[in-house]
């Protein structure tokens, strides 16, 4: 049995993990995700145990760091050619002016990185509803910004009711209909983190926000996936769900 459960209301990619997101009208969908996405990310020279890249939780204001596109040099694959900083200066992307700036503000040295699978926590698709996204805003007492749940895959549910992705954890999610259209399995629950607090922005955090999900939705919001068919993704473009077979 296949459902319509909504429509794509937006896309995202984020070119360097933990800056700013790119809003898409279109992107081509591929075994590591959205072309471009989570390509690139600065990874911490003083520390190279465990988790070695530098994220918001460690540098707030890497968010406010911008991937630019510019001219001639833009990649085909979605990489960006500059970075415009929190100052508005515009830095070539691997140049060391940039990577300067990362370290200055970190307080130790950093280095930028481009692995071609991307750098992923989970998995290389998350998504989530407006509902839900409305819901949270509802909940925490702010208003609501789709950019603070960093998803790539904004949707626009039929019925729109609040947290209804939950249910499409081990069902298929395909954009459009028939065997040739993309789709993802939906492999589990998307359990955030305190990304979620910074403002996209100031900055600024708003604990109220991480504390609503935990407090109401036992720290879940969204859904992740992984690509088991691959395509063209477009705003406006139906979602269709199978559920797992029993």
């Amino acid at each position: 049995m296949v459902i319509k459960v909504g429509e794509i209301e937006a896309l995202f990619r984020y070119p360097v993990k933990s800056m700013a997101s790119e809003a898409l009208k279109e992107a081509e969908l591929g075994w590591h995700g959205l072309e471009g996405d989570r390509r690139l990310a600065f990874r911490r020279l003083d520390d190279r145990r465990g988790f070695p890249w530098l994220t918001a939780s460690k540098l707030p204001e890497l968010i406010l760091f911008t991937p630019v596109h510019r001219g001639a040099d833009a990649s085909a694959d979605g990489l960006p050619t500059h970075v415009r900083t929190p100052g508005g200066e515009e830095l070539t992307l691997f140049g060391p002016e940039l990577a300067a700036e990362v370290s200055r503000r970190h307080g130790s040295p950093v280095e930028m990185m481009h692995l071609n699978r991307g750098i992923f926590d989970e998995a290389s698709i998350s998504a989530i509803t407006s509902a839900t996204v409305n819901k949270i805003a509802e909940l925490a007492g702010h208003p609501p910004d789709v950019r603070r749940f960093r998803p790539n895959i904004l949707i626009s549910s039929s019925p729109s009711i609040p947290f209804k992705e939950d249910a499409w954890v081990g069902g298929v999610l395909s954009f459009g209909k028939g065997d040739a259209a993309a789709a993802i399995a939906v492999t589990n629950w998307d359990e955030r983190c305190s990304m979620v607090n910074f403002d996209p922005d100031s900055g600024l955090r708003t604990p109220e926000v991480l504390k609503a999900v935990v407090r109401e939705r036992e720290n879940k919001a969204g859904v992740y996936g992984t690509v088991i068919r691959r395509g063209r993704l477009a705003v406006g473009q139906p979602l269709y769900f199978t559920p797992p077979v029993k």
